[in-house]
């Protein structure tokens, strides 16, 4: 009787409405490989660059680094977003020009500072799904 009186009383202040209609999140797909769009505002052009974590990227005088990429599940709202750490290198110097997270649905709300280029986020890639394994015969016939 008590826990109907308390289902009652919560149904009533809305929490038990909220707590039934909100939705179960997945959890986020970690990438193998960013992809970013680059321009170089000098020229106009625009580059696709797929970029695989933890390996240099150069888009001209700049050196991408993808530290993570993630991304979310089909079932949800499409988000990516990944860790870059970008440098320029100029006449042998080399100056860090961003770090930290950018997101694909928000690019304004970390964007890189740059003079020449731009460079943002536009997915993530994740690993393919490896093909069953057995025997072929076995898996023809399903």
């Amino acid at each position: 009787m008590r826990t109907a009186r308390l289902l009652a009383a919560a149904m009533v202040s809305g929490l038990a409405g909220a707590l039934v209609a909100a939705p179960a999140l997945g959890e986020n797909l970690t990438g193998s490989a960013a992809v970013l769009q680059a321009m170089d505002k000098v020229t106009a052009r625009i580059s696709k660059i797929e970029a695989p974590i933890g390996q240099p990227v150069r888009y001209g005088e700049l050196e991408i680094h993808v530290k993570s990429c993630r991304k979310r599940p089909p079932e949800e709202p499409p988000e990516s977003a990944a860790f870059l750490e970008i440098f320029e290198t100029k006449k042998g110097e080399r100056r860090r020009v961003f770090g930290g997270w950018m997101f694909a649905s928000s690019p304004a709300l970390s964007a890189m500072d740059h003079p020449v280029y731009d460079v943002w986020v536009v997915d993530c890639m994740t690993a393919k799904a490896a093909a069953p394994k057995g025997d072929k015969k076995a898996l023809k016939k399903r």
